[in-house]
C-alpha cells in the first residue's frame, strides 16, 4: 500500500509574532463579533472595488510632435517594448516624483 503525500500548504508555515498571536487568540475564541459588521463589509467591498478601478488602464487621447513620436517609437523598439508601454511608464515615474520635468 502506498501513502499519498500531504498536500496541505500550511505544514511547514512560519509564522511571525503578530500572526502567532492572531492564531492564538483565534483558538481561543478571543475575537468579538464587529457590530457594524454589514456596513464594515460595505466599506471594505467599495475600497477592493475602487483599487481594482484605480490601478485600471485608462486610454487617452494626447497631442505631441510628430518627430517627438518616431524618435520614441524608435527607442521603444531599441528596447524592444510597445512605445505606449514606454510612454505610460514615464508618465507613471513622472507621477510617482521619480523623473523631473524641464521646460
Amino acid at each position: 500500500m502506498t501513502t499519498q503525500k500531504s498536500n496541505d500548504p500550511f505544514v511547514n508555515l512560519k509564522l511571525d509574532k503578530e500572526e502567532q498571536a492572531l492564531e492564538t487568540a483565534f483558538e481561543n475564541a478571543e475575537f468579538e463579533e464587529n457590530q457594524n459588521f454589514s456596513d464594515t463589509k460595505k466599506m471594505l467591498e467599495t475600497a477592493a472595488k475602487e483599487y481594482v478601478e484605480l490601478n485600471t488602464a485608462k486610454p487617452i487621447t494626447i497631442r505631441i510632435n510628430q518627430f517627438d513620436l518616431i524618435k520614441v517609437k524608435a527607442r521603444a523598439k531599441r528596447n524592444q517594448v510597445p512605445y505606449q508601454t514606454l510612454l505610460g511608464s514615464l508618465i507613471h515615474q513622472y507621477a510617482e516624483g521619480k523623473q523631473e520635468l524641464s521646460l
